[in-house]
């Protein structure tokens, strides 16, 4: 290999829970790790992840795991497009949609 043992290679994959941004409002001692919004259509500091969404904001799931389990069953819609990907960049216009029961949130 001609790169030297200290460079990054590649795009970054985690986020820690305090270099998250502020607005989230992540607790600093609610573990390590913040989940790292998907490349998108918001920038990393100007966006809220789906996850963080349902979890912390709707109080819909509890963990990681449920938040999961209730984008892979297509029940998330943002902009009126079902995302199955929890960690998907919600702006700060966006609506997203909960057919279940029938609620819009922007």
């Amino acid at each position: 290999t001609d790169h030297p043992p200290n460079m990054a290679r590649g795009p970054k994959k985690h986020l820690k829970r305090l270099a998250a941004p502020k607005h989230w409002m992540l607790s600093k001692l609610g573990g390590i790790w913040a989940p790292r919004p998907s490349t998108g259509p918001h920038k990393l500091r100007e966006c809220l992840p789906v996850s963080l969404v349902l979890r912390n904001r709707l109080k819909y799931a509890l963990t990681r795991r449920e938040v999961n389990m209730i984008t892979m069953r297509k029940l998330v819609k943002v902009d009126g497009k079902v995302r199955t990907d929890m960690n998907y960049p919600a702006g700060f216009q966006d609506v997203i949609t909960l057919d279940k029961t029938d609620e819009n949130f922007r």
